[in-house]
């Protein structure tokens, strides 16, 4: 599609989804014409989303990043979702070279140093990876909510991804958490345990704390760094303009 149909589309499709509930959006994505991937952080909207798509044997493709920093337990959620609704879930893990030429400019653990560094480390373990995840993909679906952030506050249904060429659906984007915490209860979804634990958003296990009392609900991302709009790449372009390590050319000065 060129970028003003993407855009069209986007608009006529979240006018669409917005009076319809969480299934009828699914699955209404699924009747579409074009292939629609979901990416699950296996985060507790994402399982609702999962156990929607496995329940009802919906035809999305789901698929998560495994970072290689990701917490046991969120690692052992993917297995046991499997299980739950009979689905496959495909991981996509970063490149070890890419790994590797990181590692050589930064060290391993260098995303607490800079910003620059934390956006390279999230492109290598996470964009890059979501690229080959959603290649060939018309339709995108992601768990994005509008009360997780005020970055997120204004998350349409449906919205044109210019830079990727395909539609972003966002089915929950009117729930709130209330909302979600009930229908797993409802619906017997499993999730990650540390949810009960004082972790609402979960990412990579060095990148993620427990929140403290009254603080939003990704205050424990990227905790080290002030600006409270912070991303990983994925959803908002933050980490669009930071360098990425060239493997090449890192692993040619290694081996100088």
């Amino acid at each position: 599609m060129t970028s003003m149909s993407l855009e069209t589309t986007a608009a006529a499709l979240a006018r669409q989804l917005d009076c319809l509930t969480l299934g009828e959006r699914l699955a209404l994505v699924a009747s579409l014409d074009g292939r629609a991937v979901f990416t699950t952080s296996l985060g507790i909207e994402d399982q609702v989303i999962t156990a929607a798509i496995g329940t009802a044997k919906l035809d999305i493709e789901v698929s998560t990043l495994e970072t290689g920093r990701l917490f046991n337990e969120t690692v052992a959620l993917i297995d046991t979702t499997e299980e739950t609704y009979g689905i496959l879930i495909k991981r996509f893990h970063p490149e070890q070279a890419d790994i590797d030429a990181y590692a050589a400019s930064y060290g391993l653990n260098g995303f607490y140093e800079s910003i620059e560094a934390r956006h390279a480390c999230c492109g290598v373990r996470k964009v890059k990876p979501l690229a080959r995840a959603l290649a060939g993909a018309t339709y995108w679906v992601t768990g994005l909510r509008r009360g997780q952030s005020g970055n997120r506050a204004e998350t349409p249904f449906a919205e044109a991804d210019l830079e990727r060429g395909l539609i972003k659906i966002n089915p929950l984007a009117d729930w709130d958490i209330d909302t979600i915490r009930a229908y797993v209860v409802a619906e017997a979804i499993p999730v990650n345990p540390l949810h009960s634990r004082g972790y609402p958003s979960i990412g990579c296990e060095p990148c993620t704390r427990a929140i403290k009392p009254g603080e939003p609900e990704r205050a424990g991302r990227w905790w080290w760094e002030n600006d409270e709009t912070r991303e990983c790449g994925l959803h908002v372009a933050e980490a669009a303009s930071q360098p990425i390590p060239d493997t090449k050319k890192v692993m040619a000065g290694s081996a100088a």
